[in-house]
This record gives C-alpha cells, sequence and structure tokens, in this order.
C-alpha cells in the first residue's frame, strides 16, 4: 500500500521512536524511506568555520540524517537520505508530491519539547497542506505506537475528504486484516438550545447516520472481517479522543478537511485537534489524495 515513505526529521529526541515506527510500516509494504533534513531558510544559518561560510544548519542535518539512516540500515529496511534548504512545512509538502511519495510520517514533537513541531507548526502546517497523506504521532508518554493496527478507527463527517480518508483507512485495514470502526460525530455543541429544542434528535443525526452508512457499504468491497457503526454526540475531537480510548484504537484515519471546505483546515478543525490530542497515530487525508 505503501511503496515510498518520506521521513523528515529534525534531531528530536523522539527521532527514534517515529523511525521505529516508519520502519515498521516499510518492513509490512516493503517500503523505501527517504530521510528528509531540512535547512530552515527562515533562520539565518550561514557562519564561518575554519575560514569558509557554511550554512550551520546543513552542517548540523548531516550527522541526523546519517544517525537515522543507520537505524534503518540495522533494521534492514531500505532508505535513502537528503539534506534541502527551504522553509520546512511547504518545503516537505513540496518534496513529497515532487517525488510522488505515498505516506508522510511526521511527529507532532520537536527539537526542546515547546517547539517547531507543536501548535501552528511544521506539523499542522504539512498536514494543512499536503496532498499526500500524513501519518503524525504525538511522541507523548501515552503515545501508544502499535503496529500491525488490529484497530482503525475511520472518522467521517461525509464530506469529500472524509470520504478519501475513508478509502484510504478501508485499504488499510483491509491490508491488514483490522477491525474498523467508522464514527461520525453530531456536533451539537455549537448549537443553541433554541436549535436543539426545534429540530428532532433524528434530523440532528442524519448527516452522522447517512456519512456512517455510506462507509459501511463502501467497506462491502474490501472484504474486511469485521466493521462497526457508531454516531455520537459531542465535540467531535473530544469524542474522537474518547472512542480511541474505550476501544482500543491503534490508529484514525480522518479527512485534513471538512464540510466547510476552506474554514475547515485552518487552524483548530477537527482534524488538527485530533492531531493535537489523540494518543495514537492519526493518517490525515486529502480531498484529492
Amino acid at each position: 500500500m505503501y511503496d515510498s515513505i518520506l521521513l523528515p526529521v529534525d534531531g528530536s529526541e523522539h527521532t527514534a521512536k517515529i523511525v521505529q515506527h516508519a520502519a515498521e510500516l516499510a518492513q509490512w509494504t516493503e517500503a523505501k524511506i527517504q530521510v528528509v533534513f531540512v535547512a530552515d531558510t527562515t533562520r539565518d544559518s550561514l557562519t564561518v568555520v575554519d575560514g569558509d561560510v557554511v550554512d550551520a544548519l546543513e552542517r548540523e542535518g548531516k550527522p541526523i540524517v546519517s544517525d537515522v539512516a543507520s537505524e534503518l540500515d540495522s533494521l534492514g529496511v531500505e532508505h535513502g537520505t537528503d539534506i534541502v534548504q527551504g522553509s520546512p512545512a511547504p518545503t516537505i509538502v513540496d518534496y513529497a508530491e515532487r517525488y510522488d511519495y505515498d505516506l508522510i510520517v511526521l511527529p507532532t514533537h520537536g527539537r526542546t519539547g515547546i517547539s517547531r513541531y507543536l501548535l501552528g507548526s511544521v506539523t499542522e502546517k504539512v498536514v494543512r497542506l499536503s496532498d499526500v497523506p500524513v501519518l503524525t504521532a504525538r511522541m507523548q508518554s501515552d503515545e501508544q505506537l502499535t503496529f500491525p493496527y488490529e484497530n482503525i478507527l475511520v472518522a467521517t463527517d461525509g464530506s469529500p475528504a472524509s470520504n478519501a480518508a475513508a478509502k484510504h483507512g478501508l485499504a488499510l485495514a483491509a491490508a491488514l486484516d483490522a477491525t474498523v470502526h467508522v464514527l461520525s460525530v453530531v456536533d451539537d455543541t455549537s448549537l443553541g438550545p433554541d436549535v436543539r429544542s426545534v429540530l428532532s434528535t433524528e434530523e440532528l443525526e442524519r448527516p452522522a447516520v447517512e456519512a456512517v452508512e455510506d462507509v459501511d457499504a463502501e467497506a462491502d468491497a474490501y472484504e474486511l472481517p469485521d466493521v462497526r457503526t457508531n454516531v455520537e454526540h459531542g465535540s467531535p475531537a473530544a469524542v474522537i479522543k474518547e472512542y480511541i480510548e474505550t476501544s482500543d484504537i491503534h490508529a484514525v484515519v480522518m479527512g485534513s478537511s471538512g464540510r466547510r471546505g476552506v474554514d475547515r483546515i485552518l487552524l483548530g478543525s477537527v482534524a488538527e485537534k485530533t492531531v493535537r490530542s489523540a494518543p495514537v497515530p492519526v493518517i490525515t487525508v486529502h480531498e484529492g489524495s
């Protein structure tokens, strides 16, 4: 399913964990991993070493990619390395699309905890911008990096991006012989009491029920061992997080935009809240994927 995986690295203390998970994915599909370090041109990085002008960030990146390459060597994973210059997020996105990668793997923690890979940072910008599916993992103490995934949560709202994500999640589950949990959340937290009193429960739930039914019907073509459908009420990101914890979910697959188009892919969207809060890997899929 994944023939080529892009693994951007920055020397974070959590690199080993995300490298191991990317390696497990690569071993499963016999994929090649491309390790890339982006020398951030938005920072002043030129310095003088032994009388020569050098890019300090490029110089810093060499041992980082070398260490990751050594780890992949020890795991028997085919790989390549590269150091490129640019603004990190758009450079990663452009690199993945230019060389036709199947998946980008990124942590949501970076160099020093509160750093480049947190709120409003590289990872979330990549999630927003990338047409290539992005697997993110928080790399916190409660993070569960289990592979192969036995329970995959497909979160849907019936939008084009959700439909693309559902196909990706179903294909992944079929390849792993995993159970699929299809979840749609009725976000009635944003509705005032007057609106809730006028609309019946059936009317409120209808779009969510239809979204779940569409994925369930799509699943027939994948010969999956088990598909479980659920419609819940509440704040979507919070409900998704709770469902992960109560249903032993190993990975979440969801769209990186939603029913409201551009508004939903901006900071604070359900996808980005889930990327920040989910204790398991989250694979975000763009409508065009």
